[in-house]
């Protein structure tokens, strides 16, 4: 029995996943592999879509966006090969946006500047741990969810030439015209906006405070090494003099004891002589004695 054809890409949107029951699901733990990865990437855009279309069906017609969101990507996801819960499929995104985040600031400062840093796909494990970039992204999962994030970014886009008219017209009640937009699903959009532009903010205060920790750090370090050089050269300049000044003294001590050798055998030559002329006038005195006699 052969199994039915996958949907086509153009109707995955229009269908809904599958309602089963969460009693008996079995969740697979353990790390996402990449094709778990892109199918949650997938039901996170399609979410999006479902929830950013303007509904065209009559008002007793429940929404789609009705339904919970992370329950209705667990249910796509289970119908789609990826059996994780709604709670790892709602941690895992949040990881992946992180990551995301870092590796596109990193890239836009890699493209500033070029001959500074080198580029996050061209760097091995090691060279982007040092770096603090996650260590296991594919290009595959960064393009998929580049594609999510810019479609996002679009609509929001769309969005904001009403906010300046509607400001304009009311200034002294802004909240009130904004709560009273048609579209249930605008207002869910704008805050998952104001939620990632906050994060985003945040991930860059945090990347600048750990580029000034970075250059102090740096500072301290070339500072160390200056006094640490200076202390070297001082310490060899103190150890060369004292090396010239035993020489100094290896050469007087030599002096003195060639001085003491010439004089004691010069005492030596001059004592020779001395018993010499004393030998001969002993022979001498004893010659006349015997002359005498």
């Amino acid at each position: 029995m052969s199994n039915p054809p996958p949907p086509s890409p153009s109707t995955l949107h229009h269908q809904p996943p599958r309602t089963t029951t969460s009693t008996h699901r079995e969740y697979r733990k353990g790390n996402w592999t990449i094709q778990e990865t892109l199918t949650l990437i997938t039901a996170k855009k399609l979410d999006d879509e479902r929830r950013n279309k303007p509904s065209t069906s009559s008002s007793s017609s429940p929404k789609p966006g009705g339904e919970l969101r992370w329950k209705w990507i667990e249910n796509y996801c289970w119908d789609h090969g990826c059996f994780r819960s709604q709670n790892q499929c709602n941690d895992k995104w949040d990881n992946l946006l992180r990551d995301y985040k870092k590796i596109r600031h990193y890239q836009l400062s890699q493209s500033s500047h070029n001959h500074h840093f080198p580029s996050y796909w061209s760097m091995e494990r090691h060279q982007r741990k040092l770096h603090n970039l996650p260590t296991n992204m594919s290009s595959e999962v960064f393009e998929a969810l580049n594609d999510v994030v810019q479609r996002k970014h679009n609509t929001h886009q769309q969005q904001q030439p009403q906010q300046p008219y509607v400001s304009l017209a009311s200034e002294q009640e802004p909240v009130r015209t904004d709560q009273q937009a048609p579209e249930i699903e605008a207002p869910v959009t704008v805050s998952e906006e104001s939620d990632s532009s906050g994060k985003e903010s945040s991930e860059n205060l945090g990347s600048e405070t750990k580029r000034k920790k970075v250059q102090n750090i740096g500072s301290s370090i070339i500072r160390s090494a200056s006094i640490l050089a200076q202390t070297f050269k001082s310490c060899e300049e103190k150890k060369e003099k004292r090396h010239q000044q035993v020489m100094e003294l290896e050469q007087r001590r030599l002096q003195i004891e060639e001085t003491r050798n010439q004089v004691n055998q010069k005492g030596i030559t001059d004592l020779v002589a001395a018993m010499t002329n004393l030998s001969g006038a002993v022979q001498s005195l004893i010659a006349n004695h015997y002359g005498q006699t």
